[in-house]
């Protein structure tokens, strides 16, 4: 394979794309679908995470809450108008500090936060306000600091929202859809107008074909999938490991593409095939929308690796030892998907037209 030779092909799929119906429909589709349903549920014009703080001891937490404006942070006089707040959910958030609360976070000692909250808060905002919870406190540690967080839910436990329940729907079809249909129709595209047989004249090997095509899904999936985190308010602080992890399953998505793409001759055998496959693709988050079905099912299905670990950033603010498992998973089956691929460029020496 030539580094030159894929970054050709590469510029001739994006230029090309874009005046292809498949290109349009992958591009467009999810950025639509999460538009509606945001309209539908609320999230487009979902108001900021609330945090309420009572705070005996003019903590430089709290100089660091007020002056981030992504957040409506509240001061409360005590404790019992705070948790009176949180009880009538004015605050998804209700943080208790004590008077030497920084003194002790700077000396290393072991210190518990005092956190009610809020039984029918997002979890996603749950999460952003945890997440900043803890940059906050390291940096008046200058370090990790050994603060343990003591939690009380005040009011009624909702459950998870609707808007919760569709995000792997989304993401998966923004990572997934994008990165198999992108390569996919393209190598069937090829063959039936026959340029495929073009190419094999040329120094371009089959190799270089299907690295250049599945990077354009790679590419293009990816793009896709931040914008629809980007709609749905499911940014968080840990951007580059959410950019490393859809990646990761933007590959593995456009390697089941391009493996799609050299088996199947023709579009209408192609549209089959991924009808049929259907629901292998959607089955993790058709489970995760119903918490009535076992929630463990899900990692049967090899699709669970890619939306799983994105769904425990933007929503629990997991860090990379909290899907380290995850993530081992899904590199085995791109090394495993990788490896299939290899062997069908070396017994398929030349394209093969319909």
């Amino acid at each position: 394979m030539s580094i030159r030779r894929i970054a050709i092909l590469l510029y001739r799929e994006l230029v090309r794309g874009p005046k292809q119906f498949i290109f349009i429909f992958a591009l467009l589709l999810p950025i639509a679908l999460s538009l509606v349903l945001s309209l539908l549920f609320g999230t487009f014009f979902a108001g900021k995470p609330r945090l309420g703080i009572s705070d005996a001891g003019n903590s430089q937490l709290t100089q660091s809450a007020t002056a981030m404006e992504s957040f409506t942070v509240r001061r409360y006089a005590d404790e019992a108008a705070l948790r009176e707040a949180t009880q009538l959910g004015v605050v998804d958030i209700g943080l208790v500090l004590p008077a030497d609360f920084d003194q002790q976070v700077a000396t290393g000692q072991p210190t518990s936060m005092l956190a009610y909250i809020w039984g029918e808060s997002l979890l996603r905002d749950r999460a952003l306000l945890v997440a900043a919870m803890t940059t906050w406190v390291r940096d008046i540690a200058g370090q990790e600091s050994p603060v343990a967080f003591t939690t009380s839910i005040l009011g009624n436990e909702a459950p998870l929202p609707w808007e919760d329940r569709l995000l792997p729907l989304i993401v998966l079809m923004s990572v997934v859809f994008g990165a198999i249909m992108l390569p996919a129709a393209s190598l069937v595209s090829e063959k039936e107008q026959r340029t495929l047989t073009a190419l094999s004249v040329t120094p371009v090997t089959l190799g270089d074909i299907y690295v250049a095509k599945g990077l354009t899904g790679v590419l293009i999936s990816t793009v896709v999938a931040f914008i629809v985190l980007g709609l749905n308010n499911a940014l968080n602080s840990s951007m580059f490991l959410l950019l490393g992890v859809v990646l990761l399953g933007a590959i593995f998505s456009a390697e089941v593409g391009v493996l799609m793409g050299g088996l199947v001759k023709d579009i209408n055998s192609l549209f089959a095939t991924i009808k049929a496959i259907g629901l292998l693709l959607y089955a993790p988050a058709l489970i995760t929308m119903f918490p009535e079905i076992p929630q463990w099912s899900a990692r049967i299905f090899p699709t669970y690796y890619v939306v799983q670990p994105v769904i425990e950033i933007v929503q629990h603010g997991a860090g990379l030892s909290d899907i380290a498992w995850q993530l081992g998973i899904l590199l085995l089956l791109i090394v495993g998907t990788g490896i299939t691929l290899i062997l069908l460029t070396r017994y398929s020496p030349r394209p093969r037209t319909v």
